[in-house]
């Protein structure tokens, strides 16, 4: 219980930013939906097209609804000489916001040809106007089916907006995807109680606005929208303009980023900066993201941007992997690598010791044989990643199947038999203490990963920024990197990002 309450202290102003983001493309979504409503009542064909438009928008995942909108909005950008953002609010606004049009349009449309044409006889005889006959006959009728689908789209944008942390933008989704990955479950329940809680609320109140205006109580239509307005003040007090701008230090999806975050975000607060996170970010969107400034500062590792964002096949050594990676990010995103942190975090395939053992099994070379009868478990974006590819052409394996997963869980599948064979993390403290076998790679297919520094193109000439940070630099060895993610992933007495973060850096004297 003193779990739940210490991870529901977290939610005051992840909960102020989910409200604000899902009332605003609800807004949105009134805005855009009830106009094209009112011309689809009156053309079939517009009708038609409207609501088969929507109709296929809600069958693409909403996750995927949110990237798509990072290249566009990125595109958008480059095409107008900048000034968009592609991260943040903006994309998620956008989805949340096609993503609620369905219901609104659907019930109005219904609502406004669903009308009793005697109804209708009735207005234009006494020689109503168009836009009286709208307002005084029609509006009052369907406002009551209209409400019905705006509770709906409220429910669905308030509940979709958990995804928004994936695009860094802040919401309650950032406590459920760090308690999944961490398993600190109760982060996981305080951040779904937390949005079904406020998705009640919100329907309740606009069910109160609807039962109004289908009685004609005008004071219960004013009294519900009051305490909407109000809660949506509460929540945008934080963000009014005031005091020093934020650092925003950004993380990956994973153990080891929460904690490095946090480590980052330490220093500065010393220092007397102002820090917020942006966490669960993809590798393509976190390096986007400090190429615009939409973060200042994060932890990535050489071979992802190599083999994944500059596309080289070719495997030299992790010095020159290291010099190509810091000349590339300066001359083509204007983004600094301060430098490494001390540590390698590369893909390592890796099976359950005993059954290693028992196959024979040492090296990447060796299961080739084997891999049909083998099942590969893997993070979310291995299967996709340049490096995949470069083992398969290297060694030519094809495993019996191949299943994605969270990076922790992905373990869990190991260890209770339901995959044969991960891509691990070499940094990971889980591979000692799940007496886990690292296989070699007699081919140097899979790059080097130092963890390295990167900085924002805002604070490339930022001399003090640089002087807060740079004692991180080689200052962190691979064991302690370990340790310190173990007290996070492991299965008792866990430890949060931000104590592992305190442990490590008392452990290696920062």
């Amino acid at each position: 219980m003193t779990a739940f309450l210490d991870a529901m202290g977290r939610v005051p102003p992840l909960l102020a930013q989910h409200l604000v983001l899902a009332m605003s493309a609800l807004l949105l979504g009134i805005v855009i939906s009830l106009p094209l409503a009112i011309v689809s009542a009156r053309r079939p064909g517009v009708a038609r097209f409207a609501l088969g438009l929507a109709s296929l928008i809600q069958t693409i995942p909403t996750l995927a609804l949110l990237a798509l909108f990072y290249p566009l909005l990125l595109s958008l950008s480059a095409l107008v000489g900048g000034g968009i953002p592609a991260l943040g609010f903006l994309p998620s606004l956008l989805a949340l916001t096609l993503y609620g049009l369905l219901p609104i349009l659907r019930n109005a449309v219904t609502g406004l040809t669903g009308l009793d044409p005697a109804v209708i006889e009735a207005a234009d005889g006494v020689g109503m106007t168009a836009w009286q006959k709208l307002r005084l006959v029609e509006a009052p009728l369907v406002a009551p089916v209209v409400m019905a689908g705006i509770r709906t789209a409220a429910v669905w944008t308030i509940g979709a907006a958990t995804l928004s942390t994936t695009v860094g933008q802040a919401s309650l989704g950032d406590m459920i995807f760090a308690g999944l990955q961490t398993q600190n479950w109760a982060l996981v329940l305080a951040g779904c109680f937390s949005a079904a809680a406020l998705a009640l609320a919100v329907d309740a109140l606009l069910g109160v606005v609807e039962h109004g205006i289908a009685a004609r109580r005008r004071g219960r239509v004013w009294g519900a929208f009051a305490a909407l307005a109000i809660g949506a003040a509460i929540a945008l007090a934080p963000m009014w303009p005031g005091g020093e701008a934020r650092v925003v230090v950004g993380a990956k999806g994973f153990s080891e980023q929460y904690i490095l975050a946090r480590v980052i975000g330490h220093r500065l607060e010393a220092a007397g900066y102002r820090v917020a996170y942006r966490e669960g970010l993809g590798s393509g969107i976190a390096l986007g993201a400090v190429s615009s400034g939409d973060i200042d500062v994060y932890v990535d590792y050489t071979g992802t941007i190599w083999a994944d964002t500059m596309k080289r096949t070719d495997v030299p050594p992790r010095g020159a992997i290291f010099a190509g990676v810091r000349d590339w990010a300066a001359r083509t995103r204007g983004v600094t690598l301060l430098g490494g942190l001390g540590f390698e975090n590369a893909y390592a395939f890796a099976m359950r010791g005993d059954d290693a053992a028992r196959r024979g099994v040492k090296t990447i070379a060796d299961l080739v044989p084997i891999a049909p009868k083998l099942r590969l478990a893997t993070d979310i974006e291995f299967l996709d990643r340049p490096e995949w590819a470069a083992v398969k052409r290297a060694y030519g394996l094809a495993f019996g199947s191949a299943r994605p997963y969270q990076p922790t869980f992905m373990y869990r599948a190991l260890e209770s038999g339901a995959a044969d064979v991960i891509p691990a993390f070499s940094s990971d403290g889980r591979i000692a203490a799940d007496r886990l076998t690292v296989l070699g790679d007699p081919k140097g297919a899979i790059p080097g990963y130092d963890a390295i520094l990167l900085l924002s193109p805002g604070h490339a000439r930022d001399a003090r920024f640089k002087a807060v940070l740079k004692p991180l630099i080689g200052r962190i060895p691979v064991e302690a990197m370990r340790e310190a993610n173990y007290l996070v992933d492991r299965d008792t007495d866990k430890k949060s990002p931000d104590q592992a973060a305190r442990w490590l850096e008392k452990r290696v004297g920062l």
